[in-house]
């Protein structure tokens, strides 16, 4: 049966009947069914189907059910994106901002909830004390975690959904990016630096679906200028928001996305967008560290600035100009053998790092600080600059004077600070006087061999002697010079050592003269230059006649050519058209290419595609596989690890080991690299011990003896100033305790005088507050009374609808435990008849088991009989068979009768059971069974006496040819033979008897 659908118009008046009766999941559901019957939202128009959407997402914001509004708007989408993009923009903004709305309401309702307190006195209740303490929040923050917090992610949860929606196609591009916006808004108001992450990512990741694309015409193509601007300017709006909210690393992500978004562009981007990249990058690179190429992004920005901005002001080229020297100043001092970072086998060496961020500057290399000076003094950035810092880089760049260069630079540190309008220089202060240190550094190495350092902490005037001593020990660490420090005697040491040199270029900055490690690199070049003026010198008329021949030979070119360029000069016009026409069929050319190259891209796409959904379904088999082999590899590595773990060396050493080390070693083998590693580190720790106790033996040895003196020192001195400060504190106190004394004698023959008129006051304000008192008194008491009355009354009601509600729980009470005794009573008759039942059952059960057993007893008392029977028959057998040998053995008669020993029997006689002093009977055979086995046999009704039924032969004795033998000897022919005996056993009629009851 089909289910019953309602048309639109009824849904939406049903849902509005649900909302006015409190029921807004009810009418959720109402609409929401609307979306889901295919037959009614296909064949309506958006003026029907637009309302509809409004009260649905609205009841969506006010349940907070995102993934149904997330339903809802992707049937919305489907219906109107190619038909009316402007409805569905409506509907998507309408959403978006009722949540904006409701999430703002929550925010002010939860700051609200913490300015609402009872007792402005006491701001801090005992209960919010006690939760501030165990979980550290504040009020406010736990009113935001209860009421902004869900509404916060109800929003984030619809701009992403809104950004999935719109993400693929062109007609609501502009839309998408507007949501983007707000998105960044959203993070960068309520904080959310993990939302902007996620945020950031979404949009990168978009941004590469994009490019992936099959062209299309409803799907966004990045090749468009349009769909550029909006990247970049979305972009752009990323990076200022994690600027302020100082997410770095997205930051310089978003430039990265800039950078790429302008190299794809066509035409190269306005001056003004590209001031602002410059001014975002340069803040980013600050923040990251990278002096170098914050000064290298300022300076594009003020030559962009220069070259592009009309209007600009004296004024502000001069601050631009300020800041460029500033920042290029303050860069460090580079290292002597950058070479070295080539040599380091890392995933990304300093030089890759160094090459990508120069490509975000548009630099084919990346810039060094010599470059940089280089290119201010070409653009005139010093002049341009204030006379406190063309003073600076005078000072820093091109004076030697190790003795004041300190004090300037710090007279010149001082005026920046003062300036008012240098406020954004400060920033470079820390980094100009660790240059300036270095600059000290190395003009004092040049003049001086040995200097004590508190000279050297005195030249270097703003630096403690700590960071002093780091900057000595980078110089050396970075291969730059060439020191020793000496604590002992306090000094500093430059070298003068010529087995090494430092640099293979010039000498950065201004030098005095050359070292002597950095003399022995030149001399080979020096002598070489020499040679070559000493040369030039001697045949000066060699190189003039080289010049003379170079010059006839470009003269007599110059002859050879000139009539062809005449020609080819007049013959440029035609070569430009046909160079026009040219282009143009390239173009026409091109253009089919690219149709076709699209074409093959698209099929070369869907091979891939399909290749791709293979190498998928392949990995995940393989992986499958993998995870199965490796799921056998843990099962026994554990069961390898359980049986090490047994021991203690083994508990020990699987601390230290991996798992691939454990897969390859035994149990053998890992105690014995157990036992190895104690003993190393038993070697290790003793080593320790002995260095350190020598070196604090020494040091402490040292410490004692340069103390000494100055503890006796310091304890005279002590002494002295505690005698003078005791008795400056005595006479002190001495002096304070008289004029204290003084004063409260003068203060109480003052107060004497007017002791009558206080009393008299007091007495009189005490008349006035009593007769007040007693008439409040008067009042209170008469209000008391009425409120006693009131109570009493109020009271009074109170226990009679006390006692009415008593009595009518008494009364279902009393119906409860009826009907609870009733339900008993039922319980206890089907309990007692089940018991019946089964004891019923029972005793019909224990009846068959007696018949049963009375069976079997009937039928093994048969098969005893049986038995007895079955053993008389064996035994009368085997005195027959005695009979028998003893009548065929020997040639006297066997009969005793005709020996006369006995007389005579009847002829059948023999067959009777023989009587006593009869001969013995012969031996049984071990293997023959007893009478309870052969019974056995018998109930299992096998044939294993299928033998001894055919008489007895050879089983007493071996055949011989005249007939069986016996253990007497050969029976005669004549005898009676086994087969003549009659068989004897079980009969045919008992057999099935004894079968059935087996």
């Amino acid at each position: 049966m089909a289910r019953y659908t309602q048309r639109p118009e009824n849904a939406l008046k049903k849902a509005t009947e649900f909302i006015e009766v409190g029921k807004q999941a009810r009418a959720l559901d109402t609409l929401y069914e609307v979306f889901r019957n295919k037959k009614w939202v296909f064949s309506w128009s958006e003026s029907v189907l637009e309302p509809i959407m409004f009260k649905y997402l609205e009841l969506c914001v006010e349940l907070k059910k995102s993934h149904i509004a997330k339903e809802g708007l992707f049937q919305y989408r489907n219906l109107f994106q190619s038909v009316n993009v402007g409805s569905l923009e409506n509907v998507i903004r309408f959403y978006l901002r009722t949540a904006e709305e409701r999430t703002e309401q929550a925010r002010e309702q939860s700051q609200q909830a913490v300015v609402d307190i009872d007792d402005l006195d006491n701001l801090e209740t005992p209960e919010s004390i006690l939760l501030s303490a165990v979980s550290g929040e504040d009020a406010q923050d736990r009113s935001d975690r209860t009421i902004l917090t869900p509404w916060v992610k109800f929003l984030w949860e619809s701009y992403c959904q809104c950004l999935e929606l719109l993400r693929t196609n062109s007609h609501v591009e502009t839309l998408y990016h507007d949501i983007a916006r707000m998105a960044f808004a959203f993070c960068l108001k309520y904080n959310r630096k993990t939302e902007f992450r996620k945020l950031c990512d979404k949009l990168r990741k978009h941004l590469e679906d994009i490019q992936k694309l099959t062209p299309q015409v409803a799907n966004v193509s990045i090749s468009k200028p349009e769909t550029q601007q909006l990247n970049q300017d979305t972009r752009l709006v990323q990076l200022d928001s994690a600027i302020q909210m100082e997410l770095w690393q997205e930051a310089y992500k978003a430039i990265e996305d800039i950078h790429g978004l302008m190299n794809l562009a066509k035409k190269s981007p306005v001056p003004k967008t590209m001031a602002n990249y410059y001014q975002k990058l340069a803040l980013v690179f600050w923040k990251a560290g990278h002096n170098l190429f914050h000064a290298a992004a300022l300076f594009k920005l003020f030559q962009l600035s220069k070259e592009m901005k009309k209007n600009i002001t004296q004024e502000e080229l001069q601050k631009m100009a300020c800041r460029v020297l500033i920042a290029t100043l303050s860069i460090p001092l580079p290292s002597a053998h950058p070479e070295f970072d080539r040599f380091i086998e890392t995933d990304k060496s300093p030089l890759e790092k160094a090459q990508r961020l120069a490509v975000l500057l548009g630099l084919f290399q990346p810039p060094t600080r010599q470059s940089l000076l280089r290119d201010i003094l070409r653009m005139n950035v010093v002049s341009l600059a204030t006379p406190q810092l063309q003073e600076l880089h005078q000072w820093l760049e091109e004076e030697f004077n190790p003795l004041q260069l300190c004090s300037k630079v710090h007279s010149i540190i001082d005026r920046i600070r003062a300036d008012e309008s240098a406020t954004g220089l400060v920033q470079y202060i820390p980094a100009l006087q660790d240059v300036t240190h270095i600059r000290l550094i190395r003009q004092v190495s040049q003049v001086y061999q040995t200097i004590e350092i508190p000279r050297l902490v005195e030249l270097a005037c703003f630096a403690t002697p700590f960071h002093l001593e780091r900057l000595l020990v980078d110089c050396v660490r970075h291969n730059d010079m060439q020191i020793r420090i000496d604590h002992r005697k306090e000094c500093v040491h430059f070298g003068i050592d010529l087995s090494q040199a430092q640099r293979e270029d010039k000498a950065e900055g201004p030098t005095l003269q050359s070292m002597p490690s950095e003399q022995i690199r030149n001399q080979l070049i020096n002598m070489g230059s020499v040679l070559y003026k000493a040369v030039k010198i001697i045949d000066p008329q060699k190189k003039k006649a080289e010049k003379s021949r170079t010059m006839q030979l470009l003269v007599s070119h110059y002859h050879g050519i000139k009539d062809r360029e005449h020609r080819e000069v007049l013959n440029r016009r035609i070569i430009i058209e046909e160079r026009k026409e040219m282009l143009e069929r390239l173009n026409t050319v091109r253009e089919e290419e690219e149709a076709r190259r699209l074409e093959e891209l698209a099929r070369q796409q869907a091979m891939a595609e399909q290749k791709r959904l293979t190498q998928e379904r392949q990995e995940r088999e393989r992986k499958r596989q993998e995870n199965e082999l490796q799921q056998i590899k843990d099962r026994t590595l554990k069961e390898k690890m359980q049986q090490i773990s047994q021991t203690t060396h083994g508990q020990r050493i699987l601390q230290k080991l991996q798992d691939d080390d454990l897969k390859k070693m035994d149990a053998d083998e890992i105690a014995l690299r157990e036992v190895e590693e104690l003993q190393k580190e038993r070697r290790e720790l003793q080593q320790k011990l002995k260095s350190q106790e020598k070196k604090v033996d020494y040091f402490e040895r040292a410490k004692r003896l340069e103390e000494i003196p100055l503890l006796a020192k310091s304890f005279d001195e002590k002494k002295e100033q505690d005698m003078l400060f005791w008795e400056a504190q005595e006479k002190q106190r001495i002096s304070a305790l008289k004029e204290e004394r003084e004063l409260a004698v003068k203060t109480k023959q003052r107060l004497l005088l007017m002791m009558d008129e206080k009393n008299a006051f007091v007495s009189r304000l005490k008349e006035e507050r009593k007769a007040e008192f007693k008439a409040k008194e008067e009042a209170f008491k008469k209000k008391m009374a009425e409120k006693r009355l009131q109570l009493l009354e109020e009271r009074k009601q109170q226990r009679k609808e006390h006692r009415r509600r008593d009595y009518i729980r008494a009364k279902e009470a009393e119906e409860m435990r009826r009907r609870e005794e009733e339900e008993a009573r039922l319980e206890e008759i089907e309990r007692k008849r089940m018991e019946e039942e089964q004891a019923a059952e029972l005793i019909r059960k224990e009846k068959e088991e007696e018949e049963q057993r009375v069976r079997m007893e009937a039928l093994d008392r048969a098969a005893e009989k049986q038995r007895e029977r079955d053993r008389e028959i064996e035994e009368r057998t085997r005195n027959e068979q005695a009979s028998l040998r003893e009548r065929d053995s020997g040639s006297k008669p066997w009969r005793r009768e005709d020996r006369g020993e006995v007389p005579a029997r009847r002829a059948d006689d023999w067959r009777s059971r023989p009587a006593n002093g009869s001969p013995p009977r012969a031996k049984e055979d071990a293997w023959r069974p007893t009478g309870e086995r052969r019974g056995d046999d018998l109930r299992r009704g096998d044939d294993r006496r299928g033998d001894d039924r055919r008489g007895p032969m050879s089983r007493e004795g071996p055949m011989s040819r005249d007939g069986p033998m016996s253990r007497d000897g050969p029976m005669s022919r004549d005898g009676p033979m086994s087969r003549d005996i009659p068989r004897r056993g079980v009969s045919q009629q008992n057999l099935p008897m004894v079968l059935f009851s087996h």
